[in-house]
């Protein structure tokens, strides 16, 4: 048995009855439910549709997303999460170039290494270099100016949690961004890169080694068997190149506002909705979410 769930921006909900009845006709589908009115709906099916795909492009120009899955083992015991612009808004190496008034060029690396374009470890290298000098207190500015958290984040973090989930923050950013974004959502635990400074000032260098797309893939390992929970246990989401691996590997890898190059490798595939998304295709109704 599969599931197929209809989800489109909660700020902006247009998801219809009529287009899910049809749908569900059209596939076969038994009953539909709605997760929250106007915003997720899913209903159960027998196979997966050969049109899966046709369908998933129509939707996408109508600001629907559409995600097919296995029935069994939806609900997720571990969130292993990217931060940078999944769990935040923003890229927080850019935000700080900006600060360090090479934006522009950082910003170019930074898009082309999460397009997969570049290599992960000598692109960071590149932009921490460009950083050189940069005052030690620019971060608690950037922090407190520049970084907002991904909407729907609170929610998820506090509903998976509060149905006994582990959630882990992974990043190819820095210590000192994800210690305060972990803290803000309530992660159990953060892995990230470390931006090292002398003198209050930052040296253009990240600490070794680098923490890239294979780091991701051992946090996985690690911090499932740790756990005692199989892979498939865990939900991942990200949106850059270096997350494809924990992508690929997790039970449920999601691909959120995604590069296309890194959502065209990914079965779910969230462009309009927010990180609530995830707790939906889970199977949560919006009255059992947690804030």
């Amino acid at each position: 048995m599969y599931t197929a769930t209809l989800l489109c921006n909660p700020a902006s909900p247009v998801l219809e009855p009529a287009l899910i009845e049809s749908l569900r006709n059209a596939w076969g589908g038994d009953e539909a439910v709605w997760l929250a009115l106007g915003v997720a709906a899913e209903f159960p099916l027998k196979q997966m549709p050969d049109n899966r795909w046709d369908v998933w492009k129509d939707l996408q120009g109508m600001g629907v997303d559409l995600v097919i899955q296995p029935s069994a083992g939806r609900r997720k015991k571990m969130l292993l999460a990217d931060m940078d612009s999944t769990m935040i808004q923003q890229e927080c190496i850019d935000e700080l170039a900006e600060e360090a008034g090479v934006g522009a060029r950082v910003k170019d690396i930074t898009a082309r290494a999460m397009n997969g374009e570049l290599d992960f470890e000598g692109a960071l290298t590149e932009r921490v270099g460009l950083l050189k000098g940069l005052p030690e207190t620019v971060i608690a500015k950037v922090l407190e100016e520049r970084i907002t958290l991904m909407p729907g984040g609170k929610q998820l973090l506090a509903t998976m949690k509060a149905d006994g989930a582990y959630a882990a923050l992974v990043s190819g950013g820095f210590t000192a961004f994800t210690a305060r974004v972990s803290e803000v959502l309530g992660f159990d635990e953060n892995r990230a890169n470390t931006l090292l400074a002398e003198d209050g000032k930052l040296t253009g260098e990240a600490g070794r080694p680098i923490l890239g797309r294979e780091a991701k893939v051992e946090a996985l390992e690690q911090i499932s068997a740790r756990l005692g929970i199989a892979e498939a246990d865990v939900i991942a989401v990200g949106d850059g190149a270096n997350d494809l691996g924990m992508l690929k590997r997790a039970g449920a890898g999601v691909a959120l506002h995604a590069k296309p190059s890194v959502a065209a490798e990914c079965d779910i595939r969230i462009n309009h909705g927010d990180l609530t998304a995830l707790l939906y295709i889970q199977g949560y109704a919006h009255d059992e979410f947690k804030d």
